[in-house]
């Protein structure tokens, strides 16, 4: 279902928001403005304000150069737009004077950048250093792996979901679950409405088998998301 790689993630995702030609501390630090923005954001609105950020100047000192004002205008509408400006100010800051403009090489470091969280920083070590500290989980992996029931019990954060899979998945697919769920999500297993008919796992999916019996006879409990 995956194959074709035509959902927004495939050609619009963090991966192809950076840089590719950019000395390689400027791509990193490129990699993790994409994924502080695409937070609470679609592909296509993250993508964009990344574009306009490029040809502004997307390099540490051409944003501590840039006023709030001005670096507001070129990241809306992206989510939380107003905050998202204050925590690029301050990340960027701090890989200024503590990383020679460069972004930390580990976890650890990375969760304590503002605006940085356990999602991003995962993505952020796999992408920016090729090193895959552990699943990024975000809304897509969490409502799917929840559906598909591959966590032993229904988990409440995705934070909850990654330590759950991470206990079973074997570590050499962490990398790429992201993109394959996120993926996944935009087109066939949506938040609302999925579109479970055309989904190839419909005959092992639980969540699909309890919305086709839903649809036949009312259950009780909770509604399935």
């Amino acid at each position: 279902m995956r194959r074709e790689k035509g959902a927004p993630v495939d050609v619009m995702g963090a991966e192809k928001c950076c840089d590719r030609t950019a000395p390689p501390e400027v791509m990193r630090y490129q990699v993790l403005l994409s994924l502080m923005l695409s937070s609470q954001t679609k592909d296509q609105v993250t993508s964009a304000a990344m574009s306009r950020l490029k040809e502004h100047g997307l390099t540490v000192d051409s944003i501590l150069n840039t006023d709030d004002a001005i670096l507001g205008s070129l990241i809306y509408p992206v989510g939380f737009w107003k905050s998202k400006v204050k925590y690029i100010k301050q990340t960027t800051e701090i890989l200024k004077q503590q990383y020679s403009s460069d972004i930390p090489d580990n976890l650890a470091d990375l969760v304590k950048l503002p605006g940085i969280g356990p999602k991003m920083a995962h993505l952020i070590m796999d992408i920016a250093w090729n090193n895959v500290s552990g699943i990024g989980v975000d809304t897509h992996v969490h409502r799917i792996s929840n559906r598909l029931r591959w966590v032993p019990k229904e988990t409440k954060t995705p934070e909850e979901t990654r330590i759950n899979l991470e206990n079973w998945l074997p570590r050499e697919l962490w990398s790429e679950m992201n993109w394959l769920l996120v993926g996944f999500g935009q087109q066939i297993c949506l938040p609302v409405s999925p579109r479970c008919a055309a989904c190839l796992n419909k005959d092992v999916c639980p969540a699909a088998r309890l919305s086709k019996d839903h649809r036949k006879r009312p259950l009780p409990g909770p509604a399935v998301e």
